[in-house]
């Protein structure tokens, strides 16, 4: 079984005050709705479980509703931090999981054809990330303010969404997050402390994350393009490309 973990549990800072940019109308449907129809047109996921924010359960039942999905969810209070969240998912997974898929709300171009080179990744070596190697030049500074040097930028890709794990490295490598108290920014973090390969898995299509206003349009954009090549019979399909990441076994 596949099973999907939908966070949808931040606040969304970055966007303003008092806007929840997982309800913020693109396209025709809220941002998170996207996300989700997605992975509920993929075949090869099985369930989905969204954490959300406390008290935000009744709005994401009235949006299952509305948009009529169809694959079995549940719905799981998320918590102080990103990881915190995911470990909450995890622990309300089906027992049958074998395979468990970890998804931001706010990154709802993902393709059915990403998510489904993710799983198959994560399949064959246990971890797997959506990711694009970096075009721009990437400079370090200590202060904020002077260039401290120039990093190679060959060597340095930037990590997404969709992130495939077989679950019990996922639950192994997250656990040990917690006992050690750290704060990790993604879930493929998790992995390198104990040593298990993650492979990269580069998409055909943009995969933006709404993180600030100034990505709404660019986003709206993506969406409407997506749904005029679904419509278009003569539409090229190109596959995601899967490399390798990391040389270590995991690490008990």
């Amino acid at each position: 079984m596949v099973s999907a973990i939908i966070v949808a549990a931040g606040k969304g800072t970055r966007m303003g005050p008092n806007v929840d940019k997982l309800f913020l109308e693109l396209n025709g449907l809220p941002v998170v709705a996207h996300t989700w129809r997605t992975f509920n047109e993929t075949r090869c996921v099985d369930e989905m479980v969204i954490v959300v924010r406390e008290g935000l359960q009744g709005a994401f039942m009235e949006l299952a509703k509305t948009c009529k999905f169809t694959k079995p969810f549940r719905l799981v209070a998320g918590g102080p931090e990103r990881q915190d969240s995911v470990w909450n998912g995890l622990q309300a997974l089906s027992a049958a999981a074998e395979i468990v898929v970890i998804q931001d709300a706010a990154r709802p171009c993902t393709s059915s054809e990403l998510i489904a080179a993710t799983i198959a990744a994560a399949r064959e070596t246990g971890a797997a990330v959506a990711a694009q190697p970096l075009s721009d030049t990437i400079k370090e500074s200590a202060d904020g303010h002077l260039i401290a040097r120039t990093l190679d930028r060959s060597r340095l890709w930037a990590v997404q969404t969709p992130q495939a794990f077989r679950t019990e490295i996922v639950r192994h490598a997250l656990a040990g997050v917690r006992k050690r108290n750290l704060r990790v920014t993604d879930d493929t973090a998790a992995c390198e402390l104990i040593g298990q390969p993650v492979r990269l898995v580069v998409g055909a299509e943009p995969n933006p994350k709404i993180t600030r206003p100034e990505d709404v349009p660019v986003i709206e954009v993506l969406l409407r393009r997506r749904e005029r090549s679904a419509d278009d019979p003569v539409r090229v399909f190109q596959a995601p490309i899967v490399r390798s990441r990391g040389r270590g076994r995991a690490r008990s």
